[in-house]
């Protein structure tokens, strides 16, 4: 099932947008497993939340990085790849994952695309737009948020004066002057009540602004491209939550084929392409090494008939090698093997070896003998 990436500017609401993802696709799952006793998909979230990243590790600022660290992005680095580890525990043909947060840089959103492919399941990004000036009030409302919160936990009681016992919230008059609530400024009434996210640093929140790579829908990993901005109200939201479900998981859905490049290769039951080239061509240096035994050893420009598959032939189908004047080692054709198998071990123009057709196999290597044979003279 899809892998749908969250994009955005920091404190553009993109973890709000994700809930709400989130509660759409878990009613359309329940809808679509009301004809049968299983769900057909399960449904994941992943964000620094859930992996208990700090909003810190996007901190390059020298005077914030502890001496002993590797580079300035270290904190970084080890950020996306545990979310990556997430994402590639759960991501399957049965699963949708929800991947939240910043996503902004376009490589990253690339290897998730690439992830994704090699599941065969389609992938998808969702871009949180928000303009620059609201993500920074935001932010701003979230640091003068958490000062008013450490100034309260940190503001010492009057001289000579016991602190008060905490009392349970029914005991508690709202409406006396000694127990006064702490006011919220005009800044931080921009925050939802619910609202719990921890704020970036300033340096670190600008940083960001400037690092962020805008999607492409031009491209292959940003697309399908889908967005939604701030001002989008609930209609508007569903609607494009509706469109992404009927790309990844209705009736649009795209069947995805893996690169050829990634695909394993098919197994013959005689083994697997390494272990065929190893096995055929140590079975060609036995049989010149038997051919010369049995001849006395002499070289003298010698022909070796070698069958192509392995099997009876006609003479005039079999291989042909062309041995040099003098004798040949056991030394000197294990050195030649060595190389040829070095040169063939990623199966680099031998496609037609689907089925790992020993006969290729074993005419290359004596195509490969006797040229080296050939040059050396």
């Amino acid at each position: 099932m899809p892998l749908i990436i969250i994009t955005g500017l920091p404190c553009s609401g993109k973890s709000t947008r994700a809930k709400q993802l989130h509660d759409y696709l878990e009613s359309r799952i329940t809808e679509t497993a009301a004809s049968s006793s299983t769900p057909k998909y399960r449904l994941h979230l992943i964000s620094d939340q859930t992996q208990s990243i700090s909003r810190t590790v996007y901190d390059l600022s020298p005077e914030k990085l502890p001496a002993h660290v590797r580079s300035a992005n270290a904190s970084e680095k080890d950020a996306r790849a545990a979310l990556y580890g997430a994402v590639k525990r759960v991501l399957s043909p049965r699963d949708i994952v929800i991947l939240d947060g910043l996503n902004y840089i376009k490589g990253w959103r690339y290897q998730l695309f690439c992830e994704a492919k090699n599941m065969r399941t389609p992938s998808a990004v969702l871009q949180i737009g928000c303009t620059v000036d609201k993500a920074r009030q935001v932010n701003e409302a979230r640091l003068a948020r958490q000062k008013r919160k450490e100034q309260q936990a940190t503001s010492p009681s009057p001289k000579g004066q016991q602190p008060e016992p905490k009392l349970e919230p029914e005991e508690k008059d709202s409406e006396s002057p000694d127990h006064p609530e702490p006011e919220e400024n005009e800044t931080e009434s921009i925050l939802s009540k619910d609202d719990t996210s921890e704020p970036y640093s300033e340096s670190n929140f600008e940083n960001l602004i400037f690092r962020y790579e805008e999607p492409n829908p031009m491209t292959r990993w940003d697309s399908p491209l889908f967005t939604l901005i701030w001002e989008d109200d609930s209609y508007q939201t569903t609607q494009t939550f509706s469109k992404l479900w009927d790309v990844l998981a209705g009736e649009s859905k795209k069947v995805v084929r893996p690169n050829l490049s990634t695909v394993q290769r098919d197994k013959d039951p005689g083994g697997d392409y390494l272990y065929l080239l190893e096995r055929e061509t140590q079975n060609i240096v036995k049989a010149i090494l038997e051919v010369q035994n049995e001849d006395g050893g002499g070289g003298d420009g010698q022909r070796i008939l070698l069958p192509r598959n392995g099997g009876d032939e006609k003479e005039e189908d079999q291989l042909v090698v062309e041995l040099p004047a003098q004798k040949v080692g056991l030394p000197q054709l294990q050195r030649h093997r060595r190389a040829f198998v070095a040169l063939n071990r990623g199966g680099i123009g031998l496609e037609a070896v689907g089925k790992l057709a020993v006969g290729r196999l074993r005419e290359s290597f004596v195509g490969y003998l006797n040229d080296v044979f050939d040059k050396d003279g």
